[in-house]
């Protein structure tokens, strides 16, 4: 699969608030010879990918100069103080600035932008990230209408006594971060990782222990297939208005496969590292051609076929 998500510009943004500029759904691919886009209303939706705030994992790299600090060494991985890592005191701030931020910024009819579904990634730092971002989620199986809440105070809706249902929070595996050789990229398991998020719903994740982590890097090709295969699950989706909180590398993965007919101001705002907590927002459009086709679950790659032939337990032995 040809990519180009390779050297890539750094966002400049080095806090939450400047990292949310340019968000006007300008990216939507179109025929190179006209310049517009003429989309069918209804296969399109809204996506809000939020990358997780700064991680222990983010400051050790920084002071260090290295990602050396992010190997097992003779150790387990899930030994390693960061494995799985959380979110410091200022990524905690940068999420509740995010959250401000989303309390003013008009969207639809309203004054502050409201989300159908939020889809978190099911490391620690991204189930951290959602939670201070947009508060406790409606209960798994809750109908909205059980289950309202007061609009952002400050807001016209609040004054009024508007009440708003606060969206589900669905966990996939999917939209995880770019697994394996760095301990920060490995999970815990998701027995624990629900005790400690009791709100989330993580009914379609299939795996309890992290079976993807290894010593080895998933490649380069797969973290890009599933990245599309994610966007397909997405599209099967009801909800219009949809948040994903996920990773940098799974995002520059996913967007540097797209934008090749943008300008090249355009082009290069998409496919940007992300900075911490960076709120970008895209139309993502369907052509039809992969609706209604079944999304499986996400499986482990499988491992290079053995060259050693095993016999059957019920095959006569060999001859020696």
């Amino acid at each position: 699969m040809a990519t180009s998500f390779l050297g890539l510009k750094k966002s400049s943004s080095s806090g939450a608030l400047n990292a949310m500029e340019g968000d006007g759904f300008e990216y939507s691919l179109g025929p190179p010879d006209s310049g517009f886009s003429i989309f069918l209303a209804d296969r399109t939706k809204k996506i809000h990918f939020i990358r997780h705030a700064e991680g222990f994992h983010n400051v050790a790299t920084k002071e260090t100069g290295s990602n050396d600090c992010l190997l097992r060494g003779d150790e387990p991985a899930s030994a390693h103080p960061l494995y799985d890592s959380r979110l410091t005191a200022k990524g905690i701030a940068q999420s509740e600035a995010l959250r401000t931020h989303l309390a003013s910024r008009p969207s639809g009819a309203r004054s502050f932008t409201a989300f159908d579904l939020v889809v978190v990634s099911p490391l620690t730092r991204t189930c951290e990230t959602a939670l201070h971002v947009f508060g406790q989620p409606r209960e798994p199986g809750k109908p909205a209408f059980l289950d309202q809440v007061d609009a952002p105070k400050n807001s016209p809706e609040y004054a009024t006594g508007v009440k708003v249902a606060p969206p589900r929070f669905l966990v996939r595996e999917e939209c995880r971060e770019r697994w394996g050789h760095y301990v920060c990229d490995g999970r815990r398991s998701i027995t624990e990782i629900a005790a400690e998020f009791p709100g989330f719903d993580f009914s379609e994740m299939v795996h309890d222990e992290d079976v993807f982590y290894s010593d080895a890097r998933e490649s380069d090709e797969h973290c890009c297939d599933r990245a599309v295969r994610f966007l397909q699950w997405l599209n099967s989706r009801p909800e219009k208005c949809i948040a994903v909180v996920t990773h940098s590398s799974f995002l520059r993965h996913l967007f540097g496969q797209f934008g090749e007919t943008l300008k090249a101001d355009d082009r290069d705002d998409l496919q940007r590292l992300a900075g911490n907590c960076e709120l970008r927002s895209v139309v993502l459009c369907s052509h039809g051609v992969k609706d209604g086709q079944k999304v499986d679950p996400l499986m482990p790659p499988p491992a290079n076929p053995s060259t050693v032939r095993m016999g059957s337990v019920y095959e006569k032995p060999l001859s020696m």
